[in-house]
């Protein structure tokens, strides 16, 4: 590689420094190639580490602890002078995510890898042209990683304006807790926001196209988390469509208007976030210029090895398609260099961890009673409520569950469910289960350390066996 001129050559060019991108290029970086990694925004880590899903857990723990102090007092915790400065909250969310982006940058340093800032867009299959502040204006490439990643979906008649229209991003720093705010969008991103601020002391109004909450996710994990969010001074509205807005100057203020159930609606607010979807950020790379094929959604076509349909330009991420997760990203990174080192690598998980960090946390790895009937296994489930398990009353949260999904022949796990306080933390496990092929006797005979959460697992693999002891089954004859 020649730094500083015009044009430069290189082993792979990663275009984008999200999960999937920054962790890709290391691993190439790892396997002895000369890395590039391209990335319009001044610091790595993409939307998730920026302005996703590191800040917005922040501020999600954040409101967890300061909501938690008033529910203390059961527990003998009695605080009674105690406020929050959401200056400084994002401050320390801010800090976090610094931390975290230098510690990606000092790991690309370490490993050789150059980083340009500037949008990286194709002249051909081998040459990539940079505009941005960089005097490298070009790169000639042996191989390009695309993880340009995805964009937030926006809908007619609500611009985003930065202060009474805002999307997730502007919602991780405002200046401060507004008093009403109407979220457009139900999904996991909705939900978290609205209890992050009602937690705050906002009133939310979330405004929901389907009948329920969290469509992806099996419904009986979001009843849970439904049930709680009047706790939080969250009020869903289901059935809606945002139609139009009006700014009242005067008030400083928004009205949205929305159908509800086909009826006509009106709500003011001071704010309104809309948060209803991420698109593939596929445009704007001049993909015309080479083979690389894209759907009728933007997603760019890639195979198993994460190859697109030009033979030496890969794409991982969000820009490939759904789930749009960092966790799948980074596997897919993975995926994508080592196939470009020659390693015989493939993007074949069975299942990818799905998480959301609501109050309680919903955790869903492989398939629902529902998806295991359709595909045609003899499949059943059981569950073991939290109300039974040591550790969830000592988070005095009780109102949760864990289930398993098997085959009711082979008893191999098919997927595993539970909502509840710190269920993401044994999601992995799930997946571990899952991907080696684990029977329900298998999680059974797995002793888990007690008290804890996980241990659920074991209760309710023994639900399926029939030799739960911690709740009250009736014996088989």
């Amino acid at each position: 590689m020649v730094v500083g001129s015009m044009t430069v050559n290189t082993d792979i060019v990663v275009i984008g420094g999200g999960p999937g991108g920054y962790v890709a290029a290391i691993r190439a970086a790892q396997l002895g190639k000369d890395v590039i990694i391209v990335d319009d925004q001044p610091n790595l880590g993409g939307v998730c580490l920026n302005t996703g899903c590191i800040p917005t857990k922040a501020i999600i723990t954040a409101s967890n602890f300061y909501n938690k102090i008033k529910e203390m007092t059961s527990m003998g915790v009695v605080i009674t002078d105690y406020h929050f400065d959401v200056e400084k909250m994002f401050s320390w969310k801010d800090g976090v995510v610094k931390k975290l982006s230098k510690g990606i940058a000092t790991l690309c340093e370490k490993y050789g890898i150059e980083v340009i800032q500037g949008r990286g867009f194709f002249e051909g299959p081998n040459l990539l042209h940079i505009e941005g502040k960089s005097d490298v204006t070009a790169i000639n490439f042996k191989n390009a990683i695309i993880s340009t990643g995805s964009v937030t979906i926006q809908i007619p008649g609500f611009p985003f304006d930065g202060n009474y229209v805002i999307g997730s991003t502007e919602a991780l720093s405002m200046a401060q807790v507004p008093r009403k705010l109407v979220i457009v969008g139900g999904g996991y991103i909705g939900t978290e926001m609205g209890t992050v601020y009602g937690k705050l002391g906002c009133e939310v109004h979330i405004l929901e196209g389907s009948d329920r909450l969290v469509s992806v996710i099996d419904s009986e994990l979001v009843t849970v988390v439904e049930r709680n969010l009047k706790l939080f001074n969250v009020t869903p509205h289901y059935n809606c469509k945002a139609k139009s807005m009006q700014i009242i100057e005067s008030a400083k203020q928004v009205e949205v208007t929305y159908d509800e159930n086909g009826k006509e609606q009106k709500i003011t607010a001071d704010k309104i976030l809309v948060v209803v979807g991420r698109k593939p950020n596929s445009r704007g790379l001049n993909l015309e210029k080479t083979q690389v094929k894209v759907d009728e959604r933007g997603f760019i076509v890639v195979d198993a090895q994460m190859k697109t349909t030009q033979p030496n330009i890969f794409a991982v991420g969000d820009v490939v398609g759904q789930p749009m997760l960092a966790h799948k990203a980074q596997r897919q990174g993975k995926v994508a260099a080592e196939v470009i080192c020659g390693l015989p690598s493939a993007f074949d998980n069975k299942v990818i961890p799905f998480v959301v960090f609501n109050d309680p946390e919903i955790m869903s790895v492989g398939m629902t009673l529902a998806d295991a009937q359709k595909r045609g296994y003899d499949a059943r489930e059981e569950r073991f409520p939290h109300s039974a398990l040591g550790r969830a009353m000592i988070h005095d949260e009780c109102g949760g569950f864990t289930k398993i999904v098997c085959d009711n022949k082979t008893k191999l796990v098919l997927g595993i469910h539970a909502v509840g306080p710190s269920v993401s933390e044994f999601a992995g496990e799930a997946a571990l289960a899952i991907e080696m092929g684990a029977t329900v006797d298998d999680l059974s005979l797995t002793i888990h350390p007690h008290p804890t959460m996980s241990e659920s697992i074991v209760e309710a693999a023994d639900a399926v066996l029939g030799s739960a002891v911690h709740i009250f089954k009736t014996p088989k004859k």
